[in-house]
């Protein structure tokens, strides 16, 4: 999953969305990666368990988010 993100607190945003708990979702490692311009984004790791997790319903709520993020991309 890749969050594009403009110039926010980037350590408030990596947990507000790790603040999404949902049975069969798991977060993993994370990392922010340069686009350009000074521009970064946020490569965060994770597990779903198809059966319990809607990956659309997952991304619904990360952005929900909306000061932190502006896209997300699975």
């Amino acid at each position: 999953m890749f969050l594009t993100i403009a110039s926010i607190d980037l350590v408030a945003m990596e947990k507000a969305v790790r603040s999404i708990e949902m049975e069969g979702l798991h977060w993993g490692a994370s990392k922010l990666v340069a686009v350009g311009f000074g521009i970064k984004k946020l490569q965060i790791m994770c597990t779903v368990v198809d059966d319990l997790v809607s990956v659309e319903d997952l991304q619904e709520k990360i952005q929900e988010f909306e000061d932190y993020v502006q896209s997300t991309d699975i």
